[in-house]
């Protein structure tokens, strides 16, 4: 039992997947708040567009 626990306590592979878990992780965020904010910032140019064109609708002819 002793050497099993000291062989337990020493094995790191389960560390490393730990580790890429959590590397997997915070780049899943980063990757999800980027295409959030540009998501925002298209809605924005979709929007500011959408009110140029009512904008020239509404001006008179000549």
């Amino acid at each position: 039992m002793k050497s099993f626990l000291h062989t337990f306590m020493r094995d790191e592979s389960g560390a490393s997947a730990a580790e890429y878990a959590l590397i997997l992780a915070i780049v899943g965020i980063g990757i999800a708040g980027a295409a959030l904010g540009l998501a925002i910032s298209i809605q924005g140019a979709m929007d500011d567009a959408s009110d140029t064109i009512d904008e020239s609708r509404e001006l008179p002819a000549g």
